[in-house]
């Protein structure tokens, strides 16, 4: 979802039971928009990373479509995370990679997710499955409806999370020693992995 001026606003919270949000959504008349879905991200850049260099992100998606997005830096506004965001379907995701490899940009990580995305009161709420944690992701056009809707589903504000799931993974590689690039759950297959490994607080 894109708010004013084509931004992103978003935030994240790390929480101990998806089961428990989602409980609470149902209860509070949302509507499900996607259901239970593995997703697969493919983050691309220059061979010399000048993209993570910049906070921009390059990335193909394939869940129930191909998409492909570009992100640029993020900034706080309001307390949640605000960057621009353009995002559309490719029909074939495999020649939008070969084109994107023709024009120099390479796969620099893989990254995979479980997600359920619900709407609610203008919001999508969505409920992820990460190979190191669950997280609960609300987005919506202002940051005074996802205040509130955090606030709603019992989410504590003060710890929220206004980084993306690759800077955590990054964190967590530095904090752990992991030598592995992919962010995937065969690499996190017995890896044990607290909330204090990310630099992250149970949100409730």
């Amino acid at each position: 979802m894109v708010g004013v001026n084509g931004q992103e606003l978003e935030v994240k919270f790390y929480v101990a039971s998806l089961q428990a949000v989602e409980r609470r959504l149902l209860a509070m008349g949302a509507a499900l928009h996607q259901p239970r879905t593995h997703e697969v991200n493919l983050r691309f850049d220059t061979p010399q990373g000048d993209l993570h260099k910049g906070f921009q992100v390059l990335r193909l998606r394939q869940d129930t479509a191909a998409t492909l997005t570009y992100k640029g830096p993020g900034e706080v506004q309001g307390g949640v995370r605000a960057r621009r965001e353009i995002e559309f379907q490719v029909s074939d995701l495999q020649a939008a990679r070969e084109c994107l490899e023709a024009l120099g940009y390479q796969v620099a990580l893989m990254y995979e997710k479980y997600r359920a995305v619900y709407r609610l009161e203008g919001a999508l709420v969505t409920l992820d499955e990460m190979p190191y944690g669950d997280f609960v992701e609300i987005e919506a056009p202002d940051p005074e409806l996802i205040a509130s809707l955090a606030e709603k589903l019992g989410l504590d504000w003060e710890v929220r999370i206004l980084d993306g799931y690759v800077a955590l993974f990054e964190r967590l590689r530095a904090a752990r020693g992991f030598e592995f690039r992919d962010l995937s759950f065969e690499n996190f297959s017995g890896v044990q992995v607290s909330p204090g490994d990310l630099g992250v607080s149970p949100a409730g």
